[in-house]
């Protein structure tokens, strides 16, 4: 039976990753469809979904062989590794040191990236084949292939972090089920909103969702760990939320004092 105590962090945590995710891979797509069609975008995807999938029903039986502890406490350590990376991506971007993430700025550089590409796919010399015809029919081909590549290859890359996600925040106690529900979630609202607006989802609040992804990871990579080691957690898995708590007020103040720093103000240290 499913405790939802831990079953619904689970499925948020698994929601908003892989909704950072999916949009990051829908920029690219969705380049593709603008400047070569609909046909090579999908196929591309769907492509890289079929390998995704392959991965995760290869990867499922054989998660049932490891001993659980040993499973949580090795997933408790990679999404803490994971989750810190993120969290402090994300408080750097809040305190203004790095840039915030930009999809019409990637949409624009990827367009101009497959752009050059099919410039250069065109510019085959068609005397070789001795008809005009055929080499503008290879061009196009050609074109079709790399722009489908593009699209297997924005889908596979972040795909692969959806699945790690997912496994790892679901492995641990039987939870497979719900995580992959919100990853389906995400991939459902991201690819209803992008139909609707065929644009670059640039209004989502992605340093925002990062910030929580990276606060959640860190949570159940501690708590996954302590399973692990056969800690006893006061609570039971309601200690989740404290976690989270924390790993929250650590990432704000990081964020605060980063800014700080960057502002040339010194910080003042709490006694």
């Amino acid at each position: 039976m499913i405790e939802w105590s831990t079953a619904t962090p689970a499925i948020g945590s698994a929601f908003l990753a892989s909704l950072v995710e999916v949009v990051e891979a829908f920029t690219i797509i969705l380049a593709v469809a603008t400047l070569r069609g609909w046909r090579p975008a999908l196929a591309g995807t769907f492509a890289a979904l079929a390998v995704l999938g392959a991965l995760v029903l290869t990867l499922g039986p054989l998660m049932g062989r490891v001993p659980l502890h040993v499973l949580q406490l090795v997933i408790g350590v990679l999404l803490l590794l994971f989750g810190m990376g993120w969290l402090r991506k994300a408080a750097l971007r809040a305190a203004g040191l790095i840039p915030l993430h930009d999809e019409v700025a990637i949409f624009a550089r990827e367009s101009a990236a497959l752009s050059a590409e099919g410039h250069t796919a065109a510019g085959a010399d068609p005397s070789a084949t001795g008809a005009r015809s055929d080499a503008a029919a290879r061009s196009t081909a050609s074109q079709d292939w790399i722009a489908g590549i593009a699209a297997f290859k924005a889908v596979l890359l972040e795909g692969l972090e959806v699945v790690f996600i997912v496994i790892a925040v679901g492995a641990g106690r039987g939870l497979l089920l719900p995580a992959s529900l919100g990853a389906l979630g995400a991939c459902a609202a991201v690819l209803a909103v992008g139909a609707a607006v065929r644009k670059p989802l640039a209004r989502v609040p992605e340093n925002t969702l990062k910030f929580g992804v990276g606060v959640m990871l860190c949570a159940f990579g501690v708590f996954w760990t302590g399973e692990g080691i056969g800690l006893e957690w006061p609570g039971g898995d309601l200690v989740l939320f404290l976690l989270a708590g924390l790993f929250l007020a650590a990432g704000l103040l990081a964020a605060g004092l980063a800014r700080q720093v960057a502002s040339g103000a010194p910080a003042e240290v709490a006694r």
